[in-house]
């Protein structure tokens, strides 16, 4: 079931697809930089408290069935001072698949792309799973502030 307020948030009809560089070069660099996005429709979640099929219910946005959704969160480290990432969820945890991709705006690195998939139980013994999540972040130049 959807809140009203994720329906009444955009029009009818609205569809939401963002490219790779949409959701690095604007999306995700203004949420870095706490500025305000035009319109709300990327939702702020706990990814590591709630299970992939709850994400529907959680991010789902306009009127019509997505198999797509949008999200923020933030990583979750597996030890407070070490630099490994913490993807586990209750019932189950998101496994890095493949190599980063490289997220261009024009000729410029931006951003890399993760693609993850979500493995139901415990590893090494998890069962793959259809979930495929891609995660974004920005290029670590960009995560540095400027120099005077």
């Amino acid at each position: 079931m959807m809140d009203t307020a994720a329906e009444c948030c955009v029009p009818p009809g609205f569809r939401f697809h963002p490219t790779d560089e949409e959701l690095v070069g604007y999306y995700l660099r203004k949420k870095v930089a706490s500025q305000k996005i035009d319109l709300d429709v990327i939702r702020d979640i706990d990814l590591y408290r709630i299970e992939p099929w709850d994400l529907q219910e959680k991010c789902g946005i306009g009127y019509e069935e997505q198999k797509e959704w949008y999200f923020f969160s933030h990583k979750d480290k597996k030890y407070p001072s070490g630099t490994r990432t913490n993807r586990a969820t209750m019932a189950g945890f998101w496994k890095a698949t493949g190599r980063d991709k490289a997220v261009y705006d024009r000729s410029k690195l931006i951003g890399m792309r993760k693609t993850l998939v979500f493995y139901k139980g415990r590893a090494p013994n998890g069962q793959k799973t259809d979930w495929i999540m891609h995660e974004y972040r920005l290029d670590s130049d960009l995560n540095s502030p400027p120099q005077a």
